[in-house]
């Protein structure tokens, strides 16, 4: 199992100019042209995305999302670059926030989307709401298509 599964986000020190910093537009362009394959499913992640960029999640969250969804699904391509959007993001203002949409995003998965009140009450003790549940889900929806997609065609 990924550390991120049993534990808070941990960034990985890389060194200025890492090959995996400065390889990821050629691989991101590389798994968008294998899914071209499928325009539909290509637009409908693209869509996804962007109307998951405009949720009322704050982009530490909605890139914990991304990136907790990666990493459960073994996206390689998607945890480097998310981690790298993270980590330009500078340093997140509660990180004890980030690992409750973390632990609250495993639950959604873990129960199909039918956490327990418990789970929930939980999530919003960190400031966030039910909407914000609810934008949890778009999240991952999104961005299962696209590791789905990336494992699928080897795009990693």
């Amino acid at each position: 199992m990924l550390s991120i599964l049993v534990r808070p986000l941990r960034l990985r020190a890389l060194p200025p100019g890492a090959a995996v910093h400065t390889d990821l537009p050629a691989r991101a362009a590389h798994a968008v042209a294998l899914l071209k394959e499928s325009p539909q499913t290509l637009e409908g992640f693209f869509k996804l995305s962007e109307i998951f960029e405009s949720t009322t999640l704050d982009p530490h969250s909605r890139e914990t999302v991304i990136l907790t969804v990666a990493a459960r699904n073994q996206c390689g391509l998607c945890i480097d670059m998310h981690e790298a959007k993270l980590a330009g993001l500078g340093p997140a203002p509660d990180p004890r926030r980030l690992d409750a949409v973390r632990r609250f995003t495993l639950q959604v998965l873990a129960a199909s989307g039918a956490v327990g009140d418990d789970d929930l009450a939980a999530f919003q003790a960190h400031g966030y709401t039910r909407r914000n549940a609810l934008e949890v889900v778009l999240g991952i929806g999104a961005y299962t298509v696209s590791t789905f997609a990336n494992r699928m065609n080897r795009a990693e």
